[in-house]
Formats: C-alpha cells, sequence, structure tokens
C-alpha cells in the first residue's frame, strides 16, 4: 500500500509541483488550498504525511496542526513556512509536528525529509506491533496446573528464568507442552524484552535449515542475491527455541555445539565469524540419551544442551489438571464461538478422568473444540465427546476393576483417585512398579500420589 501524503498550501503552482514530484516518487498524493478543507480531506481519506503550509487564507497553519493532533496523534506533519521564524518553528514543535521546512527549498532537501519521516512511523508502528504481539505471547507462556507434576515444573521454570545464558532441555511426549514451557522461560527471564526466536528442525529440509539458522551471503548460492541474517542474528539479547532438536542432522548439531560453546557462528558463505548473545533452549519428545548411544545425536551437544532439564508429565499423569484445563478451553471456545456452556455432566466428568489421553494437552483441547461445536446445551455430556473417550469407559467396565469407577455424583475427583489407586495397590499386592503400569504413570508420579493420599501398605 502506497504512503499517502496530503499537501495543504494555497499556492497553486506550489500544489501542483509538489503532487508531480512526490508521485512519481510512488506516493498517493492529495492537495488542498485551505485549512478547512485539510480537515476535512483528513477526515474521509487515510493520510500518512501532511505537509501544512503556515499562512494559509481560513485559518493559521498552528491552529490546523492543532486540529489535526486533536483527530489523529499519528499522523505525521511537516510545516512549510516562507518565515526564518525560530519561535514558529518551536510553537509548531511543541504541538507535535514532526518537522519544519522554510521556504523557498530545494526539492531534494524535502523528499529527504518526508523519506525520513514516513520511515520514522514505519518504525513506530513496527515496534508497537512487536510490543503487542510480545504481550499476546507472554499471555501465552502461563502453565496451567495443580498437579504436584505440574507445580514441580513451574518452580524449576522459575528458577531456570533466572540464569541469563544457561541452555535448556524441554522433554515429553507429543503434545504435552514443551513450547509453552520455552515461552515461560523466555518471557520470565531477563531477556523477556528480547526476540524469541523458533524453528521446527524437523519442518524444514536439511539444506534450508542451515540458512534458517545462520543466515547466508550474498551470492553464498544461485539464488542468494541479498545477504540475509538467521535466526541467531535475529534473536541477539534473546531466545533461540529449537523444536524437535531430534531430528538435527549432525553436521548442523556441530554448528549449534559451536554457538553453545562459543556464542559464535558463520553465515552459508560467510568467512567471518558473528558474535551474539542469545539462550538456547531445544525441545524433543525422543529420547536423545539412547540416540546418543546408538551414534544418531552427538554425544558433547547432549551434555552441553541438558545443563538443565524440564520434563513435561503427559496429561495421564496429571489427573487433577484434566478438567481445570478443560473449564480453560471451555471459557476461551465460549469467546470464540459466542456460547455460555458451563461444564460437564457427571457422567462426562468420568469419561474425561479415565481416558489416558495419548494425545495429552493437545488432543485434549481438540476434544473440547469438537464438543463445543456440536453442543446445543449449556453442559457437555458423553454424547458431544468422541468415541474413544467412550470405548474407554466400555473397556473398564468390562474388566474386573469395574467397582472402581461406581461412584456417587456427590463424590469429588480426588477421592475417586485414592480409591482407585487404594483399590488397584491393593489388588497388585502393592508391587509399585506393576501398579505404576497397570495405572499407565510413572514411578515417580505413584509415589507422589501415594504420598499425597497418605496410602497404607495393609
Amino acid at each position: 500500500m502506497k504512503p499517502s501524503i496530503l499537501i495543504v498550501d494555497d499556492d497553486e503552482v506550489m500544489q501542483e509541483t509538489l503532487s508531480d514530484v512526490l508521485r512519481k516518487r510512488g506516493y498517493e498524493i492529495f492537495s488542498v488550498g485551505s485549512g478547512n478543507d485539510a480537515l476535512s480531506m483528513m477526515k474521509k481519506n487515510v493520510i500518512d504525511l501532511i505537509l501544512l503550509d503556515m499562512r494559509l487564507p481560513d485559518v493559521n497553519g498552528l491552529e490546523v496542526l492543532k486540529k489535526i493532533k486533536e483527530f489523529d496523534t499519528e499522523i505525521l506533519v511537516i510545516m512549510m513556512t516562507a518565515y526564518s521564524d525560530v519561535q514558529t518553528a518551536v510553537s509548531a514543535m511543541k504541538l507535535d509536528a514532526y518537522d519544519y521546512i522554510n521556504k523557498p527549498f530545494e526539492l531534494e532537501e524535502l523528499k529527504l525529509l518526508i523519506e525520513k519521516g514516513l520511515e520514522t512511523k514505519s518504525l513506530i508502528n513496527e515496534v508497537r506491533r512487536l510490543h503487542r504481539q510480545q504481550k499476546g505471547k507472554r499471555q501465552n507462556s502461563q502453565i496451567y496446573g495443580v498437579s504436584p507434576q505440574i507445580d514441580y515444573v513451574k518452580e524449576l521454570i522459575g528458577m531456570i528464568s533466572k540464569t541469563h545464558k544457561t541452555s535448556v532441555l524441554i522433554q515429553g511426549e507429543s503434545g504435552t507442552g514443551k513450547e509453552l514451557a520455552a515461552n515461560a522461560i523466555h518471557y520470565n527471564s531477563g531477556r523477556s524484552d528480547k526476540p524469541l526466536m523458533k524453528i521446527n528442525c524437523s519442518a524444514i529440509p536439511d539444506s534450508l535449515l542451515e540458512s534458517e539458522l545462520f543466515g547466508y551471503e550474498k551470492g553464498a548460492f544461485t539464488d542468494a542475491k541479498n545477504t540475509k541474517k538467521g535466526l541467531f542474528e535475529l534473536a541477539d539479547g534473546g531466545t533461540v527455541f529449537l523444536d524437535e532438536i531430534g531430528d538435527m542432522n549432525p553436521f548442523l548439531q556441530s554448528k549449534i555445539l559451536r554457538v553453545l560453546e562459543n556464542q559464535t557462528f558463520m553465515r552459508v558463505g560467510g568467512e567471518r565469524e558473528i558474535k551474539v548473545d542469545v539462550r538456547i533452549t531445544a525441545a524433543t519428545n525422543k529420547d536423545l540419551e539412547t540416540m546418543v548411544k546408538e551414534g544418531f545425536f552427538r554425544k558433547d551437544l547432549y551434555y552441553r544442551l541438558k545443563v538443565m532439564v524440564v520434563e513435561m508429565p503427559p496429561l495421564r499423569d496429571r489427573l487433577e489438571d484434566i478438567l481445570l484445563l478443560s473449564n480453560l478451553f471451555i471459557e476461551e471456545n465460549n469467546k470464540e464461538y459466542n456460547k455460555k456452556i458451563k461444564g460437564f455432566s457427571e457422567e462426562a466428568k468420568r469419561l474425561m478422568v479415565q481416558y489416558s489421553w495419548p494425545g495429552n494437552v493437545r488432543e485434549l483441547k481438540n476434544v473440547i473444540e469438537r464438543a463445543m461445536i456440536l453442543i446445543d446445551q449449556e453442559v457437555i455430556t458423553p454424547k458431544h465427546l468422541p468415541f474413544e473417550l467412550k470405548q474407554t469407559e466400555k473397556i473398564i467396565h468390562g474388566n474386573t476393576e469395574h467397582e472402581i469407577f461406581e461412584t456417587k455424583d456427590d463424590m469429588s475427583l480426588e477421592y475417586m483417585e485414592k480409591i482407585h489407586l487404594s483399590k488397584v495397590l491393593k489388588r497388585l499386592e502393592w508391587n509399585k512398579s506393576k501398579a505404576s503400569k497397570s495405572l499407565g504413570i510413572s514411578r515417580a508420579t505413584l509415589r507422589a500420589k501415594i504420598k499425597k493420599y497418605d496410602l497404607l501398605d495393609n
């Protein structure tokens, strides 16, 4: 979209000259000969910059400037005056004029002043856009949950955020919120006002990934018409998040190791080292330790990345969080779809809690959105839930543990979980390995729940 300029001058020759010159420069031009016409034109059209003559036939230029700024503070105004009157210029600047130029002036001088003004406006708009974007991202860096597992994650992220350069490896199944953890680390750190640059290492071909990460010099390859900065350069002062780093090839792994060790790199086709100040966070749903043993991941990079490790727990280990997160997603979708859904029926709650959630929080979010689209009442019931959640109920009620879920409507979720854990442990004679496998949770999670509910080996 072409920048628009309004010329306000009662001299018709000046109007025509400036209009012709500036139109050839690619600007959209409007022109009027009086202050009142300028105000009227400004209200009917989107104007980026106004060339305003100080002396007009109807209204003083300073008065017009004042009204312009009352209408829209974002419009840039360059005052034009035939007098070298310092006091008039000072008055214009106090009223928030961008600048002023004395008549007669050189057209090149005016062109440069206009270019500088529009460039400044563009930069201001970009900074504001980035601030809005950063604010939105900050809001999306909140980790929700009340389970012991997620409490530990939040505590760990709080400690990591206080460090400046410590690299972080975020591990966990797909859909557990690894990117959310990376956001939280960045936006709670001293780097929060600097960029957080992200890249999915599995989504970009190896041939392009190096250029995306490190940039390239002009002429480095056939299509390199200009020099391009890579993510590490753009993130200077901030954080680089390497998602799915387990899919990165060994050649690029060595270059990442160099950044970790020296905070330097070279662009593709470059011959000089570029120094940056970045924190690297990386995430994977793969077992990097096994990949190291099998020779698919560099051992030295693995140990440099895992200075701090954040393990994102699967949703099946966070029973306390399932309904809490579900209600948050209901609130989001109420706004999105303009609905007033209040929650779940007791039967639907039971289905939600007993399902194993292989897709974790991402799957939960999708299930809620699906239900919100289908629902025509105020409460989500089993008919609004997908087939796989109802299949789980049939499987459970079809085995010897069906009595575990024979619950009363007023029974709390925590009490239901306590009874379930107790019965499974008794049935398996308190063999914690078998119990954790049967429940689909880790032994650490099982121990935490035994302690939480004060269960005793009777």
